[in-house]
């Protein structure tokens, strides 16, 4: 028997909570480099230091990693890690920001592609990312492993109601995943005996979703930015083919109204690659939307969002550096969109009793 549950384990142990925190750590890491670049701009960029010494900011970037390592080494508990993950995202970004620097003979700071590296870098970040979380579901003693995580934080500091809760959820995972009992017992107990502690950060969090505007609240949201994806996924792909055939095509009138095709190139091929990876997925979610309450539909156009800003965000960091930030937020505005109703639709099939739930639903 203890021959048949130490084969049951596997090569590394899954952390339910472990990917937000990730996720968490890269959009502070991209904060801080937007943060800094405007701050470099509008101070004239300053050097920290005299003569012929310089202090660059990487390396305050490099002590606030050391430090997010230090305080995961030598401390427990949830606000400990919420500190390791704010340092180190700090760090990472004023560390990544100098990336021309690393890449240049000349230690450019300015060089042109590194807008792109440092995109590319973060996309592998989030993409590595969900595969550890999605390439598989967690196991029945992964979950337990992170419900006894939870417990533990409470065992040290007390629980706030919002970790407490969740903790039980994977618990009862874990339980009917065929946990043994005797260990989800245990797990148990101490998720409900640990003392009660405050819950700044979810109250925070709440303070926060009440500051998104009623429109964005607004169901109706949802096919616009749907429809909207479909059409300049269709005319991204008309024209895309369009100057393809032709080799490239450029024209001008005499009131300085231009328009250009790019013929065939890498960028154009990804574009292309772009919009029909986005049509293929968003054309059928919105068509089947009205047709099923099942969460497919939500999930691929979120999907076919997720597609098209990141390649199209590849080419417009690689063409205009920084200047592609707008047209990314743009498209990470969509994506927000459609997470915020995909999570409300997910809680309202979650809550719905199980005999009422429509036919396919996804759990």
């Amino acid at each position: 028997m203890d021959g048949q549950r130490r084969n049951a384990h596997g090569v590394i142990t899954r952390s339910a909570t472990g990917p937000s925190a990730a996720e968490a750590f890269t959009i502070i890491a991209i904060a801080t480099i937007l943060f800094t670049r405007l701050y470099l701009q509008l101070t004239g960029y300053p050097q920290v230091g005299g003569g012929d010494l310089h202090i660059a900011h990487a390396l305050y970037g490099g002590a606030l990693m050391m430090l997010a390592l230090l305080v995961g080494w030598l401390m427990l508990g949830f606000g400990a890690r919420m500190v390791c993950v704010v340092l180190g995202g700090i760090g990472f970004g004023l560390f990544l920001d100098e990336v021309g620097k690393f890449v240049t003979k000349d230690n450019d700071y300015f060089y042109g592609p590194s807008a792109e590296i440092m995109y590319i870098l973060v996309v592998i970040i989030l993409v590595g990312t969900r595969m550890v979380r999605d390439f598989r579901p967690l196991t029945a003693r992964e979950t337990l492993a992170s419900a006894a995580s939870i417990a533990a934080d409470g065992v040290a500091r007390g629980l706030a109601d919002r970790r407490r809760e969740i903790g039980l959820a994977l618990v009862e995972h874990a339980g009917a995943a065929g946990a043994a009992a005797d260990d989800v017992g245990s797990v148990r107990s101490l998720l409900l005996s640990a003392d009660p502690a405050p819950d700044r950060l979810h109250a925070l969090q709440r303070r926060a979703s009440a500051l998104i505007p009623g429109f964005v609240r607004s169901p109706r949201l949802v096919p616009f930015v749907g429809w909207s994806m479909v059409a300049v996924a269709v005319l991204s792909v008309v024209f895309g083919l369009l100057g393809v055939a032709l080799g490239g095509w450029y024209y001008e009138d005499d009131r300085g109204v231009t328009l250009q095709l790019d013929g065939l190139s890498i960028a154009a091929v990804i574009l292309l690659i772009s919009a029909g990876l986005t049509l293929a997925m968003a054309l059928p979610a919105m068509i089947a939307r009205r047709r099923t309450a099942s969460l497919w539909p939500l999930h691929w156009l979120r999907n076919a969002a997720l597609t098209f800003t990141l390649l199209n965000a590849l080419v417009d960091f690689a063409t205009k550096g920084f200047g592609a930030v707008l047209s990314v937020s743009i498209g990470l505005i969509a994506l927000a969109i459609l997470s915020y109703h995909l999570d409300l639709a997910a809680r309202d099939v979650t809550e719905s009793p199980p005999a009422t739930a429509p036919s396919g639903t996804a759990p």
